[in-house]
């Protein structure tokens, strides 16, 4: 329980890093690769909470990310919807060492912001349920 704990706090610094740059409106392109790279760590982190969690508190044993939002969509603490989202997410997370590709880079920073509400009511949810 003090892992997750630990986890918990890194999560929600990597999310506060993170919200820093994804509210800038018209980003350059080094803000907008910044906030790809705080995206990475940020999604490192909120994973490994729900693993940790899943863990836990569920007394699930799961190893990868794809795996661990599917079990957060099993025990309730994502809907279908946000699990959906979740799998996007791991998807582009996975793309990001192409950032180099202004195309792909552009593509992946469209969807931040909604990836970043969704880590952070994910992390909401197994906060208060702990």
């Amino acid at each position: 329980m003090e892992r997750l704990q630990e986890r918990i706090i890194s999560a929600k610094q990597a999310l506060a890093a993170f919200k820093k740059l994804i509210i800038i409106e018209d980003p350059s392109d080094v803000e907008r690769d910044a906030c790809i790279q705080r995206f990475e760590f940020t999604f490192e982190a909120c994973w490994k909470v729900g693993k940790q969690y899943l863990y836990d508190i569920e007394g699930i044993d799961v190893g990868s990310p794809k795996a661990v939002i599917r079990s957060c969509r099993e025990v309730n603490i994502l809907d279908e919807e946000e699990a959906i989202l979740g799998l996007q997410m791991v998807n582009d997370r996975n793309l990001t060492v192409h950032t180099y590709n202004e195309e792909i880079a552009v593509e992946i920073h469209s969807h931040l912001r909604e990836y970043y509400n969704l880590l952070e009511s994910w992390i909401v949810r197994m906060e208060n349920r702990i």
